[in-house]
């Protein structure tokens, strides 16, 4: 398959033009797209009461193909009846990702039975029957409830809220797989844990550094601002092992120049090996120390531990630095002189950075990075943690976290009368090693795929098998559906965002809340998520009268309770009235004042990692193409690294010369947690040597359940594999 030399431009065309096709034309298509509805890819701020395809600044028209993706998906037709006893649960272990992910809508309730070799259909009287009687036969703290960020705030917050009142904490997100690491990163050491700038600073910055991320793939519009960015003369400096196609050159659609001639994005490309990420950073800040280009004031003044961090700094030695990162001096140093001579800088950030053990680390370095030089804490320059799921910010701002918010458990207990368990609660992947001890009896999956985005493929199949009951609410089959069943599997279908009866809401990584007027149901049978949630409630906690179940099936009323209860969302009580969407106050930093205890930026030391491998070991982190969205697989090529399927693992040509290796030679890749055979070698001289590429959700099977000891995120990008012909 060839590789394209530049990311967007006419194949993204064509490939829309195609995806209408399949949908019913390019009107139809447009038609959805336009809907008041928030995008229901990632969380950069699209729709909602501006209209689809607009971001927060009034951008128009801003489309990508994950969300064009990700509205195909819903617009498919229903899974027929007959599909389940056709296809046998081993017969759906076989089916990929994408093939999961295109049978169709899910319309009906299903059940599985251990023993069965099928799911079958049943109607919701009897599911809803079942979960609550299953629920009230079980201790609360046997059970855990898990999170998608692509529910909405009222959907999470009253699913939390059932399980508080129903007795548990182990209440978690998907977040914890993902930027849990930015938000304990962030939060020690400005006091809050998502980003400090809105659209309109990143699109006024000279210089954006982009690490550890592929927004081409993964955030395509933020291409549109980098765009901006480098036609007034700006610089945009990239941090990544691999060097990614769409980040050296994209083509805007929706802008004629950029179309046609296309747009030069980095400036400035430096490979760091997996994992050296930390010592670059350290390595930058000590360099701009040695050329006195820190803003001494602002480190004397606004931080904390300002001298016996510059002491800390000068101590580390340049060889360590050099062997730990993997960067040369003069790399270094023309990031350095970049970041001196630039006036306004943002440091951006995704999963790169996140999914090493030392991930809340690195975060805590990019943190001191922009103190150094008072890049926090004014217009125009600032921290921004690229965040996935279009709501994953928002479901934990309302509460879906196993530890409620000091003011949120204060509120909730005064406003409604009630008393809120005070265990502690389990993270994400401290809920899959309960259930492998088998000290947890059911699951709740409230969207999402717990199976397909955990660490240890294995493990966590012998972790959900050993439930008693598991419940999914989702719009479409995925892995976790056929991989690692209950005795009992129950999946509900549920109403996509822009079909909901009630309006919405959700929050951007730029922390506006916004409304989503939901729409016109597509399919017979799909419910709302908060219906089914009111129901399930009101049957396990009928002898409760703390808070009125029938009633919460209106979004409205949800909203009402939030208001109430979350800090800062006091103007989502009346958001469909005024249909104004609002920011959250005490986010967004243009002075420098921070919400630490002494109101000041906490800089933060760190011992640098040894740099893992070498030899036969190669460094492996696992990615997404640029035809899927976290564990959704929407096409089966990634066009941008050019390979036309996933059972692939790419190594620069020198590691497949040096290994005895040839290309397309099928292989047995290994880790210290599982292996994978018949994978295809591929030539890929974008990747640095000693590194290596491979597909998640595939390659989890070898992913350890090492996580970052402050976060519990996963190292999903810090794997050493070894391959056997």
């Amino acid at each position: 398959m060839k590789k394209l030399t530049s990311g967007g431009g006419w194949p993204a065309i064509r490939y829309t033009l195609r995806k209408a096709k399949e949908v019913g034309g390019i009107w139809k298509m447009y038609q959805a797209l336009r809907t008041k509805n928030a995008c229901k890819t990632c969380a950069l701020g699209m729709g909602g009461q501006r209209g689809g395809m607009v971001n927060e600044i009034g951008g128009f028209p801003e489309v990508c193909k994950k969300s064009l993706q990700a509205m195909a998906a819903d617009m498919q037709g229903a899974i027929k009846p007959e599909f389940w006893s056709t296809y046998s649960i081993e017969q759906l272990k076989a089916f990929s990702p994408y093939d999961l992910e295109h049978c169709g809508r899910l319309v009906q309730p299903v059940l599985y039975e251990r023993g069965a070799e099928y799911y079958r259909p049943i109607d919701w009287d009897e599911a809803i029957g079942r979960i609550t009687k299953r629920l009230k036969s079980l201790p609360p703290d046997e059970t855990f409830w898990y999170f998608s960020g692509r529910s909405s705030n009222e959907a999470g917050f009253l699913l939390q809220l059932f399980a508080r009142l129903y007795g548990t904490n182990n209440v978690n997100n998907c977040s914890y797989y993902c930027h849990q690491a930015s938000g304990v990163g962030l939060t020690s050491s400005i006091g809050s844990g998502t980003a400090t700038v809105v659209l309109e600073d990143v699109e006024q910055a000279d210089l954006v550094f982009v690490i550890g991320g592929n927004p081409p793939s993964n955030h395509p519009r933020l291409m549109t601002t980098l765009m901006h960015i480098r036609q007034r003369g700006g610089e945009v400096i990239v941090i990544n092992p691999v060097i990614e196609t769409g980040l050296v050159n994209f083509r805007v659609p929706s802008n004629v120049r950029s179309l046609l001639f296309g747009t030069k994005i980095a400036t400035l490309y430096v490979q760091p090996d997996i994992g050296g990420d930390l010592a670059l950073l350290t390595g930058i800040a000590k360099r701009i120390d040695e050329m006195g280009a820190q803003d001494g004031e602002f480190l004397a003044n606004v931080c904390e531990g300002s001298e016996q961090w510059l002491e800390h700094i000068r101590s580390i030695s340049w060889s360590e630095i050099h062997a730990k990162s993997g960067v040369s001096q003069s790399d270094i140093d023309a990031i350095a002189e970049r970041y001196a001579a630039a006036k306004n800088v943002v440091f951006s950030w995704t999963m790169g950075i996140t999914h090493h053990v030392h991930g809340v680390q690195n975060v805590q370095a990019i943190a001191n990075l922009a103190f150094m030089r008072g890049m926090v804490g004014r217009t125009n320059a600032g921290l921004l943690p690229i965040r996935g799921h279009s709501n994953v910010q928002g479901i934990g701002s309302v509460g879906v976290t196993p530890k409620l918010k000091d003011a949120i458990f204060e509120r909730l207990e005064r406003e409604y009368g009630l008393t809120l368990p005070t265990t502690a609660g389990l993270d994400t992947l401290g809920c899959v090693e309960a259930a492998h001890e088998k000290k947890l009896k059911m699951g709740f999956c409230l969207g999402g795929n717990l199976y397909g985005s955990n660490p240890d493929a294995k493990y966590t199949a012998e972790s959900l098998s050993r439930l008693e009951s598991t419940v999914f609410m989702n719009t479409s089959l995925n892995t976790g559906h056929a991989h690692g069943l209950a005795k009992e599997a129950i999946i509900l279908p549920v109403l996509a965002r822009d079909e909901e009866p009630h309006a919405t809401t959700q929050e951007s990584m730029f922390n506006y809340v916004r409304l989503s007027d939901g729409g016109p149901r597509r399919h017979e049978g799909p419910r709302s998520e908060v219906e089914v949630i009111a129901l399930i409630a009101e049957g396990v906690l009928a002898d409760s009268t703390a808070i009125d179940w029938q009633s919460m099936q209106d979004t409205g009323r949800i909203r009402d309770a939030i208001a109430k209860v979350v800090p800062g969302y006091d103007k989502i009580a009346d958001i469909d009235k005024t249909k104004t969407e609002f920011q959250l106050g005490g986010r967004t930093f243009h002075t420098p004042k921070f919400p630490t205890p002494s109101g000041r930026g906490v800089l933060h030391q760190h011992q640098l990692p040894d740099l893992r491998g070498g030899g036969d070991q190669l460094r492996l982190m696992t990615v997404r193409s640029e035809g899927q969205f976290n564990t959704v697989v929407y096409e089966q090529e990634d066009l941008y690294r050019g390979q036309d399927r996933r059972d692939v693992i790419l190594l620069h040509p020198d590691d497949i010369a040096r290994l005895g290796l040839s290309d397309d030679q099928r292989v047995t890749v290994r880790s210290g947690t599982g292996e994978l055979r018949g994978i295809r070698v591929r030539p890929f001289a974008e990747i640095k040597p000693g590194n290596s590429l491979m597909y998640y959700p595939e390659a989890n099977v070898l992913v350890p359940r090492q996580a970052d000891g402050q976060s519990k995120t996963p190292a999903f990008k810090g794997v050493l594999v070894t391959i056997d012909s």
